[in-house]
């Protein structure tokens, strides 16, 4: 038997550090910033203010569970200030960090990140609202949810639309990156992947939720309601002339209202589901369908079909 003065706990860490060093000041090089590495956001920091946010706008289930009638609107008070201030330093540094990319270095990041801050604040209770509609819809869409308190803080696709709405916000007013990290906190957090760029409608539920992905250009209408394991995605992947991918193109499905699409669905394309349609599990759908449908996989052929939406339909009222 090995006596345990013998073991050598020599871990070569003077060795690793100068190998991890060699290779970061290379990446530092490649990318003309040996002398100035960025600061990113931090995501560890999000995530403390996306807690505090989130108890905020529920400070009676996502706060403190000690709070009196009167103690209420000072734990929000004090809790907004905190997160905001927080916030405020997180995209102050998005800003530096795009700055410095674009060697951008007389742009005012404090300002810049101030007013996106306080413009964000003052969208707070339309959020609020939203989410409450949400609630509702989670708890009237599943026989299995016995209150709204429960939906609140055991279902993970109503976190993972708290982080969206707040996500989505941000991603509107210019802040993507932290818009981004902060979707990705919440798809670590719920399996759920939503991107900051999709624009979703009142009353949205998502039913279990793990493996659900929608994509950036996503179009989402009011009463939607999503199973586990439902794509919304792209078909192809357009390129521009020196071979890089096309950035910004409209290349996700448009879901306009009252639709429900059932667990394992694949939408693909800037397709449009019709208002009021069911797409059954499992269906592989990249051609449009019209009002009213109902999908299943037997009856998918992606021939496509001569529905096209109205110009003044969903994408133009949510966009």
């Amino acid at each position: 038997m090995t006596s345990p003065l013998t073991i050598d706990k020599n871990w070569g860490i003077e060795t690793i550090v100068s190998e991890l060093r060699v290779l970061r000041d290379q990446a530092l090089a490649n990318r003309h910033r040996q002398d100035r590495p960025p600061k990113m956001p931090s995501r560890k920091a999000l995530q403390s203010i996306m807690e505090g946010l989130s108890a905020v706008l529920f400070p009676n289930r996502l706060g403190s569970g000690e709070l009196s009638d009167d103690g209420v609107d000072y734990f929000v008070g004090h809790s907004l200030d905190v997160a905001l201030r927080a916030l405020y330093e997180q995209l102050r540094r998005e800003c530096r960090f795009h700055a410095e990319q674009q060697a951008l270095f007389d742009i005012d990041c404090g300002h810049q990140a101030a007013a996106i801050t306080r413009q964000f604040a003052a969208q707070l209770p339309a959020i609020r609202a939203l989410l409450d509609s949400d609630l509702v819809a989670a708890y009237e869409g599943d026989p299995a949810a016995t209150g709204l308190d429960e939906v609140l803080v055991c279902y993970p696709g109503l976190t993972a639309i708290i982080y969206h709405r707040i996500a989505h916000a941000l991603h509107r007013l210019g802040a993507s990156l932290v818009a981004r990290m902060i979707a990705q906190i919440a798809h670590s957090l719920t399996g759920i992947d939503i991107h900051p760029g999709a624009v979703i409608g009142a009353r949205f539920f998502i039913d279990h939720g793990t493996g659900v992905v929608i994509g950036e250009t996503a179009v989402i209408g009011e009463h939607v309601r999503l199973y586990q394991a439902v794509t919304l995605g792209a078909k192809r992947f357009p390129k521009v002339a020196d071979g890089s991918l096309l950035k910004g193109n409209a290349r996700h499905p448009i879901v306009e209202d009252d639709v429900v699409i059932y667990a394992g669905a694949t939408l693909l394309g800037r397709i449009t589901i019709g208002k009021g349609s069911s797409i059954g599990g499992n269906v592989w759908l990249t051609h449009s369908v019209a009002p009213g449908s109902a999908v299943t996989q037997s009856q998918v052929n992606n021939e496509p079909q001569t529905y096209k939406p109205p110009l003044n339909g969903l994408s133009a009222q949510l966009q």
